[in-house]
């Protein structure tokens, strides 16, 4: 009974339709068409005729054509990505060895040593290692002691000098007063001389005294720039010896940058060149403009040897290096937060005159790249008319440091009053 019920079953509903709650639909005569249509479709275009087409799709290409197009596609790829690796290889060659820049530039500063003009013991120090200190302000001091002494052994001795001048001069003036019955000419020479040995010992004391003077200011030794005192190796107690240095500040307005370029690159360099200058560590660029360029380097050939005679190197090699040639660079702008500190290392680039940044980007690129194939195939372009002139427009600074002067002098009547108040006058010394 069972297997009757079933068999039923299975010819009213199809096996594939037997717990399926979505049965699928019928086929039609028209989907029969339009496969059909499809797949004479396919045979006609001159594809497998195992390849169903769909009703509506477009017709695929054949096989021998995509292959072609693929192919095709492939080499012009290559050959774009060879041809512009080439000309990035040529710009970036010829911008490496033509290109006014440099990664061999240093930061370079002026720096005062400065040395006592007197000897002694230091007794007071006012400054400590890489302190800021303006023009003028005191470093250390000297013992004044003995400085103190001299000038007042100075005063006594113009003193003395004075009255003995003022002594002197009346005697021979009233000798020269009296008439040859009373006083000899011989009489008169030898007093007139007294006072003129008189009068040059009272100036020479002046001038000792004018000296103490100076030699006691020079004990307090003041800075002659603005800027950073360096290497600070005084202590308090140490002795300082004239004329040798034992301080050195730093002029903070004398920075300059120097780069060393090499000679292939110097026909692209001319004065007043804006120039961006990146230190190491640090991506802010330093503005400033190209100020001299050096005349003179160094020569090997042309050292002296026995007798005179120069000596030149009989190697000569096939291979040769270019010389770097010193470039002064002026600065104009440091960024914020940008320290310079002398010996930093520096990258310096040498901006072109049509370099200013302002052309589209497109505009650059093409230009780089036409200058660097005609420098290739017609050689380093020609340098621009009056570049390094002959003389230099730039004039040295006018930077002095005070010279002592010599004091008004005094006569002897105001040194020492009343001594010889007159021919016939008795002297007023005071108690």
């Amino acid at each position: 009974m069972h297997d009757a019920h079933y068999k039923a079953l299975s010819e009213e509903t199809p096996p594939e339709s037997i717990g399926d709650p979505f049965p699928p639909k019928p086929r039609t005569d028209n989907d029969e068409r339009a496969k059909l249509d499809g797949f004479e479709r396919g045979r006609n275009d001159g594809l497998d005729p195992g390849i169903r087409v769909p009703t509506g799709a477009p017709a695929p290409l054949p096989k021998a054509l995509s292959r072609l197009l693929v192919a095709t596609g492939k080499r012009l790829a290559t050959l774009t990505i060879v041809i512009v690796a080439v000309l990035v290889a040529i710009v970036t060659w010829q911008s490496y060895v033509l290109g006014p820049w440099t990664r061999n530039g240093s930061v370079r500063v002026q720096v005062a040593n400065i040395a006592p003009q007197v000897s002694g013991q230091i007794v007071e120090l006012h400054v400590r290692d890489n302190q800021y200190v303006k023009r003028g302000d005191l470093l250390y001091v000297i013992d004044p002691y003995d400085f103190e002494v001299a000038l007042q052994v100075s005063k006594a001795q113009v003193t003395q000098a004075a009255a003995d001048l003022e002594l002197k001069d009346v005697e021979s003036k009233r000798r020269q007063s009296l008439s040859n019955l009373v006083v000899s000419k011989e009489e008169q020479q030898i007093y007139a001389a007294s006072a003129a040995a008189a009068k040059a010992v009272f100036d020479a004391s002046q001038q000792r005294q004018a000296k103490a003077e100076q030699d006691l200011k020079r004990t307090r030794i003041v800075s002659p720039v603005t800027g950073y005192v360096t290497n600070l190796l005084l202590r308090l107690g140490d002795f300082a010896v004239a004329g040798n240095s034992n301080i050195s500040v730093i002029d903070s307005e004398s920075f300059w940058i120097d780069g060393y370029f090499e000679e292939t690159k110097m026909s692209r360099i001319c004065i007043n060149d804006r120039v961006e200058a990146r230190l190491m560590g640090y991506s802010a660029p330093i503005t400033g403009r190209v100020e001299t360029v050096t005349r003179g380097i160094s020569v090997s050939n042309a050292t002296a040897g026995v007798q005179g005679l120069p000596n030149v190197d009989p190697i000569y090699t096939w291979v040769r290096l270019a010389q770097r040639v010193p470039v002064r660079i002026a600065i104009d702008e440091v960024p914020a937060g940008v320290p310079l500190v002398s010996g930093m290392t520096a990258t310096v680039t040498v901006r072109q005159p049509d370099d200013d940044g302002s052309s589209p980007l497109l505009d650059r690129l093409y230009a780089n790249v036409a200058g660097s194939l005609s420098s290739l195939i017609d050689g380093p372009p020609p340098s621009r008319p009056d570049c390094l002139p002959v003389a230099t427009s730039q004039t040295a600074p006018s930077e002095t440091l005070p010279i002592p002067t010599e004091p008004p002098k005094e006569s002897p009547r105001q040194i020492a009053p009343g001594i010889a108040p007159g021919l016939n006058a008795s002297p007023k010394v005071a108690e």
